[in-house]
């Protein structure tokens, strides 16, 4: 069970009440729009005080990598304990955090490192738990390459980068960290057999695949005070024969019972086979609960051994779903990322019973792969307008937000491979 101090700062305590708009999160998928250096700018800045206007509960942060060499996009967010050497960072961080928290919301960032899922123009060393590579059809495989296995030492010291944010986190007014080990990351990576092929202290049975997000949970709470939140997200399975699976799951969160973390959000899938976009459930759900619920009902089976709060993300696109997945669920907190990149303000609307439902832009097309990133780059792109003080968009198109996504992430790999030069050289 969570100690005593961590209540203190856990989202459900918090906050006044318990109805359901502050239960409702903000979680992350702004990892696209960082300013030069990888700092956070203004619009970030903007972006969370329009996020922060809509008071949900708890904001989760987009990824901030815990590498500078290991990034989930040329636009991401880096903090690590070289960070602050730089003029003017410290109060960049600060200001992020004080945006999202300008109305009252709890702000936990997420931090993570992708692993083997790094786009290979970005042209860094990529590791993982075994030497393998993201094996995606088409023209999609080409994106990556083959990722080597990480050595002892540079485990160890993966274990206290992720602690070194966490404290640079906590230090520029961050609530807590969610520690992420879900969609195929570098925690995931090392919880799947698929990708964990590792014969020492780091692989074989489960126990050993966890060790790694064991000690890096232990590490940050070593490191940070008492009061400050550690959470974790989770995948609820891999969605590939053989992979992680919801037994492994639930030993998990057995094992993450022990360790006092705040909650566990529930999620799942990877590059390789992207449920965290409802690919992997929309064509096979048999109810509109499970279409617009992705883990629900993973989420019902963890809960018969979770001891802390669970969170479920995923689809949820109107307040009939939220409330559903909190009263029959079981779940304390509901995630969503994408629907507040079309109407900011939801707990508050719901709050007066208004704009009950987000209309999401739909994407017709029979190839999942496209599916998803149209879908991903329309949101994105409204992401990038609210960060310059505009209202998102109701109606795009597919293609056109797919094309204006990769010209700007052209741009932004070019600057991003221009700083990590400079910072290496």
């Amino acid at each position: 069970m969570m100690n005593e101090a961590s209540k203190l700062f856990s989202p459900l305590t918090l906050l006044s009440g318990n109805t359901l708009p502050n239960r409702i999160v903000k979680a992350s998928m702004e990892e696209n729009m960082a300013d030069d250096g990888q700092l956070p700018g203004e619009a970030l800045f903007e972006l969370y005080r329009r996020w922060a206007g809509g008071e949900p509960g708890l904001i989760l942060t987009g990824n901030v990598m815990v590498s500078p060499d290991a990034m989930t996009g040329p636009g991401g967010v880096y903090l690590g304990r070289d960070t602050f050497q730089i003029e003017g960072a410290r109060a960049r961080f600060e200001t992020w955090s004080a945006a999202a928290k300008s109305v009252g919301s709890v702000v936990y960032m997420q931090i993570s490192h992708p692993g083997r899922q790094v786009y290979a123009d970005l042209g860094t060393d990529v590791v993982s738990a075994s030497e393998t590579r993201v094996n995606m059809s088409g023209s999609a495989g080409k994106l990556f390459t083959e990722a080597r296995a990480l050595t002892d030492a540079e485990i160890e010291s993966l274990i206290d980068r992720f602690a070194d944010t966490a404290v640079a986190a906590e230090e520029t007014g961050f609530d807590g960290v969610e520690i992420h080990a879900a969609h195929g990351y570098m925690l995931a990576q090392f919880l799947s057999p698929l990708t964990n092929r590792r014969q020492d202290r780091w692989g074989g049975d489960l126990e050993n695949r966890a060790r790694l997000l064991m000690e890096i949970i232990r590490r940050v709470k070593q490191r940070t005070s008492p009061e400050f939140g550690v959470a974790v997200k989770l995948n609820s399975a891999d969605f590939q024969k053989g992979g992680f699976d919801l037994e492994d799951a639930k030993r998990v969160v057995q094992w993450l019972n022990e360790e006092s973390v705040d909650f566990v959000e529930i999620s799942g899938g990877s590059f390789e086979s992207a449920a965290m976009t409802g690919a992997a459930q929309e064509d096979n759900a048999s109810s509109t609960l499970l279409r617009e619920i992705y883990f629900i009902e993973f989420a019902k089976q963890l809960q018969s051994v979770a001891k802390m709060p669970l969170m479920v993300t995923g689809g949820i696109s109107s307040m009939r779903t939220a409330n559903q997945a909190i009263a029959d669920g079981g779940v304390e907190m509901v995630g969503i990322a994408r629907c507040f990149g079309f109407n900011p303000l939801i707990p508050n609307d719901w709050k007066q019973g208004i704009n009950t439902s987000v209309t999401l832009p739909e994407v017709k097309s029979k190839n999942k792969t496209f599916r998803a990133l149209a879908s991903m780059s329309m949101t994105k792109l409204n992401l990038i307008a609210m960060g310059k003080g505009k209202a998102p968009k109701q109606k795009m198109s597919p293609l056109l937000s797919v094309i204006k996504m990769q010209i700007k992430r052209s741009a932004q790999s070019k600057r991003y491979k221009k700083w990590l030069a400079q910072k290496n050289g």
